[in-house]
C-alpha cells in the first residue's frame, strides 16, 4: 500500500507492515496557474491583434461593401476567440489585465459588429437587435456589480459558451448569406439554424446568472468586509 507524507515522498507499506524503500515523486500542479505581473505577454498581443482587426471589418462592411470578406473575417474572429486563453495557460502568462482585457474585447468586437451590421442591413435587424439587447444588458450588468459592488468572479455556463459559439458563426453566415458570395442561399439557412437556438440560449443563460450575480456580490462584499 502506498501513502503520501506531507514532504512530497512515497512510502511502499507491504502487507505485512513493512516499510519499503522511500521514492521522490512529482510535485502536483498548482490548481489555479501562477499569474505573471506585466502587460507584455502573448495572449495579451494576440488580443490586441484581434481587436486591431475591428477597422478592418468596418472598413471592409461599410467602406467597400464587401460583405463576403467582413463575413469571413467575422467568422475568422470568433473562431479564434479560444486561443488567447489557450496561449496564456499553455505559456504561464495568466494575467489579471489579462482576465479583463480579453472578455472586454471580445464584447467589443461582437457589439460594434452588430451595429454595424444593423445600419448595412445585412442580417434581419430583428435578430441582431435582440442580440444586441441581450449583450448590452448582461455586460452592463456584470461590469455594474464588478465596479461598484466588487462582486467575485464567477465562470461562465456551458450553456453559455454554446450560445455564444452558436451566435459568434450565425451571424458571419447571415452577412454571407447577404452577399454575393457562391452558395450565399446556403449559408442564409445556416445562419437560422444556428442563430434561433442561439438566441434562445443567451437569453435562458442571462436569467441563469442572476442567482450567480448575486452570490458574486455578497461573496465581494464578505471579502472587503473580512478585509
Amino acid at each position: 500500500m502506498m501513502r503520501l507524507n506531507t514532504v512530497g515522498t512515497v512510502r511502499d507499506h507491504t502487507p505485512s507492515g513493512r516499510r519499503g524503500a522511500r521514492r521522490t515523486v512529482a510535485a502536483m500542479p498548482p490548481e489555479h496557474p501562477r499569474e505573471v505581473d506585466t502587460l507584455l505577454t502573448l495572449p495579451n498581443l494576440f488580443t490586441l491583434l484581434r481587436l486591431l482587426c475591428l477597422p478592418l471589418f468596418l472598413y471592409l462592411l461599410l467602406g467597400r461593401d464587401d460583405r463576403a470578406a467582413a463575413a469571413w473575417l467575422l467568422g475568422g474572429l470568433g473562431a479564434t476567440d479560444w486561443v488567447d486563453g489557450y496561449l496564456a495557460r499553455r505559456l504561464g502568462q495568466v494575467s489579471e489585465f489579462g482576465k479583463k482585457f480579453d472578455p472586454t474585447v471580445d464584447r467589443l468586437l461582437f457589439i460594434v459588429a452588430l451595429l454595424a451590421i444593423i445600419v448595412d442591413g445585412a442580417a434581419p435587424r430583428w435578430f441582431c437587435i435582440a442580440v444586441l439587447v441581450r449583450e448590452v444588458l448582461v455586460g452592463g450588468t456584470i461590469a455594474a456589480a464588478t465596479l461598484f459592488f466588487h462582486m467575485a468572479r464567477f465562470d461562465v455556463s456551458w450553456l453559455g459558451k454554446t450560445a455564444t459559439f452558436l451566435l459568434m458563426f450565425a451571424i458571419p453566415a447571415f452577412v454571407l448569406g447577404a452577399s454575393d458570395f457562391p452558395g450565399h442561399d446556403v449559408f442564409q439557412v445556416l445562419g437560422w439554424i444556428l442563430g434561433l437556438p442561439g438566441l434562445a440560449l443567451s437569453y435562458w443563460t442571462a436569467i441563469a446568472y442572476i442567482p450567480e450575480i448575486r452570490r458574486g456580490i455578497e461573496a465581494g462584499r464578505a471579502s472587503r468586509a473580512a478585509a
